[in-house]
């Protein structure tokens, strides 16, 4: 690990006013109790406000925040990647937001990690993504970020139509497949939708309240007791 990698886990494992000793850093960070010392004493020297003494532990006031900088080059890989897959396959607002990060990112890194972001070679094509299912990834996330019914038009495999009224808990991705994640009141049970499938929509002007048994955490626990 590289020294400006340390000092910024140093600074993570302090935040929010955990004390923890210069062994315990030690033993996380793979590195010796005397190297834990002088990477203390120069954050502090630099003002990073780091309380404490060998052998009792050190904690950091609340209040200090490092500007994102600090980037490791497995971070700068996922984060690259994650960038340009959502570029691909997100909404029309998550794809412009993913342009935007990639350029926030390149703008931010050092010259040597931005090199290195330039030579990430993952890169996702998505010749399935019309502008109809961008459109919808979008107005579905906020639906369910603001609570509004979805009263959608629905073909199945079969091909046979029908109308539904959900409450929208969320989106999966199956790799060139979108889902909702719904609560089906025709059904009275959880259901997911291709986004693909999905003729038609219309929000409701008032948010639902959370039900119990209705939730997505409530779906995670369905799907978890199904499994063999």
């Amino acid at each position: 690990m590289r020294r400006a990698d340390r000092l910024f886990q140093i600074v993570q494992y302090l935040r929010g006013g955990r004390l923890l000793t210069a062994a315990k850093l030690a033993e996380t960070l793979e590195v010796s109790e005397r190297t834990i010392y002088r990477d203390i004493a120069d954050l502090q020297a630099s003002g990073v406000p780091i309380d404490g003494e060998a052998g009792v532990g050190y904690v950091m006031r609340d209040g200090y925040d490092l500007p994102p900088l600090m980037f490791t080059r497995d971070e700068i890989v996922a984060l690259v990647a994650g960038a340009r897959l959502i570029r691909a396959w997100g909404g029309a607002a998550m794809a412009r937001a993913a342009e935007e990060a990639l350029v926030k990112i390149e703008s931010v890194l050092p010259a040597a990690e931005r090199t290195r972001a330039n030579q990430v070679e993952i890169h996702a094509i998505a010749q399935e993504m019309t502008p109809e299912v961008r459109t919808r990834i979008d107005e579905i996330e906020r639906a369910v970020e603001t609570r509004r019914r979805l009263t959608i038009a629905y073909k199945d495999a079969e091909d046979r139509p029908t109308e539904r009224s959900v409450r929208p808990l969320g989106l999966w991705f199956w790799g060139k497949v979108w889902t909702l994640v719904a609560w089906c009141e025709l059904r009275d049970d959880f259901r997911m939708f291709r986004l693909d499938r999905i003729a038609s929509m219309e929000a409701d002007d008032t948010a639902f309240r959370p039900e119990r048994g209705k939730t997505l955490m409530d779906f995670y626990r369905t799907m978890e007791a199904e499994r063999p």
